[in-house]
């Protein structure tokens, strides 16, 4: 009951949130909590997503209680088309999340996503498109939200990477050569799982949705489960951060660091103490060295860190 109570509490204000927000951006967007069997509330939403003009290409689970879609449409191909580096923003993700005898359903918020990755637009579109297949019960993550300029140029704090800081995991021959380096890497790399890919329209660019578990050395900082469990911890969680993104782009392979992708994603999280990144401070070295495996090269490690 009292666990009921905060939730509906959370609800209400991430839902005034969403009504006085205006520039005021959050990562997730919340389309309900519900009771039921999780896989009919997961084929229900399926529905609406095709009914609303969107391509279900990948599915995840990484741990009991949470499912990620990976979602596109031709809207989202074509923005990924006309920004530099615009695949990273080509796929939202639409999450599952049980909790306490409930099903949270949540996404990606294609506005704030938009200016994360600084796209050549706001994706109004998609994001008007997603509120009218799933609904909005409000923005969250976040205590506070940012401003779409702060977004766009978001750091994590002094010395801490940005958005154009990417990391470059390998270069191949050619543009085939490295999807195909990619394709074969994440099959064949412990600990790596390939969610989906998804080419972008008119030139040189694809996507690939990485999970990512403990590898060969048995690293725990790699894990999605682990990192998930020291930062995921709110009422509403944010299961839709999952999985990572790794691009090919041209010859290059690249990805983002994880100071920057986790960051964005989860702005307040404290730097020390309990659920902190503290807790994973060695997650950045490990998941590059896991998907560096995985896209074929070898890159120097991050030192934003």
């Amino acid at each position: 009951m009292i666990k009921r109570f905060l939730l509906t509490v959370a609800m209400v204000a991430v839902a005034a949130t969403a009504h006085a927000a205006g520039d005021n951006l959050k990562p997730f967007l919340l389309s309900e909590v519900t009771s039921g069997d999780v896989a009919e509330v997961q084929a229900s939403v399926e529905q609406k997503l095709g009914e609303a003009g969107f391509d279900v290409v990948g599915r995840y689970s990484p741990y009991q209680g949470a499912t990620i879609l990976g979602v596109t449409s031709d809207a989202l191909r074509a923005a990924a088309a006309q920004s530099e580096f615009g695949g990273y923003a080509a796929v939202q993700r639409v999450a599952l999340t049980s909790l306490n005898g409930e099903v949270q359903v949540s996404y990606t918020n294609p506005t704030y996503m938009s200016h994360a990755y600084r796209m050549n637009g706001d994706l109004a579109e998609v994001t008007a498109a997603l509120e009218q297949a799933l609904g909005n019960a409000g923005a969250f993550g976040p205590d506070k939200g940012m401003a779409s300029k702060k977004v766009r140029k978001y750091h994590y704090m002094f010395g801490m990477p940005y958005f154009d800081d990417g990391i470059e995991l390998a270069k191949h021959d050619s543009y085939e050569a490295a999807v195909a380096a990619v394709e074969k890497g994440l099959k064949e790399t412990e600990g790596t799982t390939r969610v989906w890919r998804v080419d972008v329209p008119g030139k040189e660019e694809t996507v690939f949705g990485v999970g990512m578990a403990k590898g060969k050395d048995g690293s725990k900082y790699a894990d999605d489960p682990y990192i998930m469990g020291e930062i995921d911890f709110k009422e509403l969680r944010s299961t839709a951060h999952l999985p990572y993104e790794v691009l090919v782009s041209g010859d290059r392979v690249y990805t983002l660091p994880a100071e920057f992708r986790i960051a964005i994603n989860f702005p307040d999280l404290k730097m020390m103490g309990s659920n902190s990144f503290m807790n994973i401070m060695e997650t950045p070295d490990a998941v590059e060295e896991l998907l560096t495996l995985g896209a074929g090269g070898k890159a120097e490690k991050a030192t934003f860190w």
